[in-house]
């Protein structure tokens, strides 16, 4: 139960209760539009089903249920994180670019200093979470997020 707290004579707080990906209930709740997200961004990005298994962090079995729409699990919390930062790749490209490069970009060989040549889909995948939420900061900071 949240506990109310009151400075001087100000009205009273009342904590909210913040969304993580650790709590089953956010990530239950969490899992199934991210998993449609995901899957949009599989087919716009055009990935082998190994890689959108290694981006999502599931075995190529449980990909292909999920493509199916068979999966009723919710994601693990490292999963949602995998899902949320493919996400936020593919957002800040869109906003990034106005044109198919958006969804060209994540497949060219780059050149940039976290990507050692590889294109992006290829370091998020060998570099996991670290490099995915890496490639998600670079995104941010071209186009003039950060």
């Amino acid at each position: 139960m949240a506990k109310t707290v009151k400075f001087g004579g100000s009205a009273p707080l009342t904590p909210i209760d913040i969304q993580t990906f650790s709590k089953s209930e956010d990530r239950e709740r969490l899992s199934t539009v991210a998993l449609k997200a995901f899957r949009a961004i599989a087919t716009q990005w055009e990935l082998s089903n190994s890689e959108a298994a290694a981006l999502l962090g599931v075995s190529e079995s449980t990909w292909d249920r999920i493509k199916r729409g068979a999966w009723e699990q919710a994601l693990s919390q490292d999963q949602l994180t995998r899902a949320s930062a493919a996400i936020g790749v593919y957002k800040g490209l869109h906003l990034l670019f106005a044109d198919a490069m958006a969804d060209e970009w994540p497949r060219l060989p780059n050149r940039g200093p976290i990507f050692q040549r590889l294109s992006p889909v290829d370091a998020m995948i060998e570099g996991g979470i670290p490099l995915m939420l890496e490639t998600r900061r670079y995104v941010d900071a071209v186009r003039g997020g950060i």
